[in-house]
C-alpha cells in the first residue's frame, strides 16, 4: 500500500503549483493543470530551463473556472511590486499557433493585461495562451493519452522514499537535500503498509523508485496506466522559491545512479488518466499491475 500525501496542480506551465486537499483527475489530468501556457510574441513556450523567474509566478483558477489570478513573490523584489492580475479566461477568443518543443499546437490568447504583467516580472515580451476546447494532443508513452501543455503525459507521480535516497547520497557529496518542488510532482506518494513485490521493485512504496514499477494504479475513483520514466532537465537546478538556478545538483548526483538505458537521467514516473475520477489526500494508492524497471 502507499498514500497520497499531496497533490500539487500547475495551472500555467513552468510558474508555481498549488496544493490541494482533493481534486478532480480529468482525461488530461488534474482540473486546469497545465491548461495555460507562456510564451514569446512569436509564439513558443517559455520554460524555466530558460526563464527561471517562471518559478515565483503564482497562479489560482476561481473554482468556476472563469478566472486566474496571478501574483508574484520574490523575496528579493519589493513586497508587492507587480501587483495582482485577474483574467478573466477566454476560450472564444482567436486561436494562434504555440511552438511546444517543435510542436505545432493552437492556444487561445488570453489578453494584453496578463501580457503586460507577465512582460513585467520576466523582463522579456511575453503573451499567456489557455489550452482550446479542442485540443487533441496525445502524449505518447507505454500507455499513450491525452494532455495538455505538460512536458509529456498528463500525471507526474513522484514517492517520497525516492526524493529521500536521493537527498542521501547528495549529502555523502556534501550537497544540502532538496524539497519536493524541484522537481514539480503532480501526485506524492509516502509507504502504507508493505506488499511483497519482485526483486526490482521491493516494497511499494517505502523502497526508492517503486513508482518506476508501476503499471496500472488506482486512487479514489480514478486509474492511471504507466507512460515512461520522467526524464530530467535543467528546470531541477531552479529554486523555487528564488525564482533562479542554484546548480549542480539534483542532476549531479542523479547522473550517478539514475541514468536511463535511453539516455539522461530519470527521476519518477509519468503517468496517463485511463479512467477520471476524484483523488484526496489520504486516498490509498493501490498498484494492479506490476512490471519491471527500465533502467
Amino acid at each position: 500500500m502507499a498514500d497520497v500525501v499531496e497533490i500539487v496542480c500547475y495551472p500555467i506551465k513552468g510558474c508555481a503549483g498549488t496544493s490541494t486537499s482533493d481534486a478532480l483527475l480529468t482525461p488530461a489530468g488534474l482540473t486546469h493543470d497545465r491548461s495555460f501556457m507562456v510564451i514569446s510574441e512569436d509564439g513558443v513556450y517559455r520554460t524555466q530551463r530558460r526563464h527561471p523567474r517562471l518559478a515565483l509566478i503564482r497562479p489560482t483558477v476561481s473554482a468556476d473556472g472563469s478566472r486566474l489570478t496571478l501574483d508574484a513573490t520574490d523575496a528579493a523584489d519589493a513586497p508587492g511590486r507587480y501587483g495582482t492580475v485577474h483574467v478573466s479566461i477566454t476560450t472564444s477568443a482567436p486561436r494562434r499557433d504555440v511552438d511546444l518543443f517543435g510542436a505545432i499546437f493552437q492556444g487561445i490568447d488570453q489578453g494584453d493585461e496578463a501580457a503586460a504583467w507577465l512582460s513585467e516580472v520576466l523582463s522579456t515580451p511575453s503573451r499567456l495562451v489557455r489550452v482550446p476546447p479542442e485540443h487533441d494532443r496525445v502524449a505518447d508513452g507505454l500507455t499513450p493519452g491525452p494532455s495538455g501543455y505538460a512536458d509529456s503525459s498528463a500525471v507526474h507521480l513522484l514517492s517520497r522514499s525516492s526524493l529521500a535516497l536521493l537527498n542521501r547520497r547528495m549529502a555523502e557529496r556534501g550537497s544540502p537535500p532538496l524539497p519536493m518542488n524541484r522537481f514539480r510532482p503532480n501526485i506524492v506518494v509516502d509507504s502504507g503498509p508493505g506488499q511483497g513485490l519482485d526483486r526490482d521493485c521491493g516494497d511499494w512504496a517505502a523502497v526508492p523508485h517503486a513508482e518506476d514499477c508501476a503499471r496500472g494504479i488506482r486512487i479514489g475513483g480514478a486509474e492511471l496506466g504507466y507512460a515512461k520514466l520522467a526524464v530530467r532537465c535543467a528546470v531541477t537546478l531552479v529554486d523555487q522559491e528564488a525564482g533562479a538556478r542554484q546548480g549542480p545538483e539534483p542532476l549531479r548526483t542523479l547522473a550517478s545512479y539514475r541514468r536511463a538505458a535511453s539516455g539522461g537521467v530519470v527521476f519518477g514516473a509519468k503517468f496517463s488518466v485511463v479512467r477520471p475520477g476524484k483523488l484526496s489526500v489520504g486516498d490509498e494508492v493501490l498498484v494492479r499491475e506490476w512490471g519491471v524497471a527500465e533502467l
